[in-house]
């Protein structure tokens, strides 16, 4: 698949795939920059991409920042609209309590996913037909409802 890709900042490398089969483009960028514990941060890429109507990009963050420094992107994955010409931006967030994060301008600290979407029609309804899950949210189907449960002696109803 071909997309158009503008070089904002000619000197920053445009999104690559790290190894063959890859899902994610790495992206660079565009400033040095440095996160206090828990701080936030919108930060470009010095690129800007046009989809194609019923594509999308998402932005994703890279698992080794994530597992070194506490580096993620707080709106994971953010989405790139196929209407959209700006740049790419990622809103990088620090999750480590005691450490800054210290990043160059060309690090490269997220990747984009180019995936085809459906637009969906919404039909308003009265019900919804019964499903094996049902209403069943957050915790519904194991791991934290079950382990709360356990912890005070109770099951979980389902």
């Amino acid at each position: 698949m071909l997309i158009n890709i503008v070089r904002l900042q000619p000197d920053l490398p445009l999104p690559q795939y790290a190894h063959p089969g890859d899902a994610g483009a790495d992206l660079a960028i565009a400033e040095d920059c440095e996160l206090a514990p828990g701080e936030r941060r919108v930060v470009g890429t010095g690129v800007a991409i046009a989809l194609p109507t019923g594509w999308a990009g998402f932005v994703h963050p890279r698992s080794g920042l994530a597992a070194r420094s506490g580096l993620t992107i707080v709106n994971a994955p953010g989405t790139i609209d196929a209407g959209y010409r700006g740049e790419i931006k990622v809103c990088l967030l620090n999750t480590d309590s005691t450490q800054p994060v210290r990043l160059r301008r060309g690090d490269l600290v997220a990747q984009l996913v180019i995936q085809q979407v459906a637009r969906a029609e919404f039909v308003e309804v009265g019900a919804l037909p019964d499903s094996v899950r049902g209403s069943g949210g957050y915790g519904s189907t194991g791991g934290i409802a079950d382990w709360a449960a356990a912890a005070a002696g109770t099951e979980v109803d389902r």
